[in-house]
């Protein structure tokens, strides 16, 4: 794949805040015009994520969405089940207590992801 085509991915995703599937990312590439095919977008996703440039999370109904990430520090995501607003967040106690269960268990080498879903202020307040 092109470096030219994983920039327009990565440019598009950079361009907004919330998590967008691969299919929005298409769609938005080719309605400005771009003759990007959708396994492309998959690659340039998918090569994004290895490198560590995207965060890349699960929906209630296991669809992939994507967002470019905004530290290179671990994080975890509070994201808006209406808007998809999202907020990169640290969790110093999620991180101990992965630590700790790990041990406890006998494992090394531990990833894990942690995703926090709600309603932001501005979507509670509309249906107020």
């Amino acid at each position: 794949m092109t470096t030219a085509r994983r920039d327009a991915v990565r440019q598009v995703l950079a361009d907004c805040e919330s998590f967008r599937s691969a299919q929005d990312i298409y769609a938005d590439l080719r309605a400005d015009g771009s003759k990007i095919g959708l396994t492309t977008v998959y690659r340039a996703l998918q090569a994004l994520s290895d490198a560590g440039e995207v965060d890349v999370l699960r929906t209630d109904d296991g669809e992939a969405v994507y967002r470019a990430c905004r530290t290179e520090q671990h994080h975890h995501h509070l994201v808006c089940r209406d808007c998809g607003r999202t907020i990169e967040v640290e969790g110093p106690a999620v991180e101990r207590w992965a630590d700790a269960i790990a041990a406890e268990h006998g494992f090394s080498d531990i990833t894990h992801t942690v995703e926090v879903f709600g309603t932001c202020r501005e979507c509670a307040a509309k249906t107020r």
